[in-house]
């Protein structure tokens, strides 16, 4: 299983999924710790690669490296995004579009709501909406699964995970995620393998609910 150091250390690098990206960017917009463990990654990049030794580019590459960028279409600035929002990042606010009211919410049972959002490659995200006191059917993982928390908190056995919290469950990691009592959880989700339930009523749900 991945710890949050990796999965810090892969964002720097720039070779995480589009998923797993988002997540994590969300998560250092709202944990001081985890932006400042950030810099410090950048800044050992920084100084890896002023330790390497030059290598000659191709013949061209310069050039069809500024082709690519000009050639590359502009996205609008969506004015109704405002800098700041109350429940959500701004990486995550510019996925949906504004803040948690701009939310395109689907009920997947037992009061809970989730909302996918569309990236690129196999890894898949969601933002999930669990009712307090709520608890997510028991399940393990047949890949990484990354969990941050917006709005709220869950227990997770003895551990308590509440707003600007990362959980990484691995495929070692079998649990029954409880919403805290007192307020909604909200939760951005990223996996890069299906959840492996244990009743058989959320088997048979898993394929609608792409989970």
């Amino acid at each position: 299983m991945p710890s949050s150091s990796y999965c810090l250390s892969a964002y720097a690098a720039g070779t995480l999924p589009e998923a797993f990206n988002l997540v994590v960017a969300s998560h250092i917009s709202i944990c001081d710790d985890a932006r400042a463990r950030l810099e410090s990654l950048e800044v050992l990049g920084g100084a890896l690669l002023e330790a390497c030794e030059p290598v000659e580019m191709s013949y061209g590459s310069f050039e069809a490296t500024m082709r690519l960028i000009s050639e590359r279409p502009k996205e609008p600035i969506k004015a109704s995004i405002r800098r700041e929002c109350d429940v959500l990042p701004a990486p995550l606010a510019g996925y949906v579009g504004g803040d948690i009211g701009a939310v395109k919410w689907t009920p997947i049972g037992m009061g809970a709501r989730q909302s996918i959002l569309k990236t690129e490659g196999s890894a898949n995200v969601r933002l999930l909406h669990i009712p307090a006191g709520s608890e997510l059917p028991d399940h393990g993982h047949h890949g990484t699964e990354l969990t941050l928390v917006l709005k709220g908190a869950f227990i997770d056995g003895e551990e308590r995970f509440a707003r600007g919290d990362l959980e990484i469950a691995g495929e070692d990691l079998e649990h029954t995620p409880i919403a805290d009592v007192g307020e909604d959880c909200i939760c951005l989700a990223a996996s890069d393998a299906k959840l492996k339930f244990s009743g058989l009523l959320p088997r048979l749900a898993q394929p609608f609910l792409r989970i």
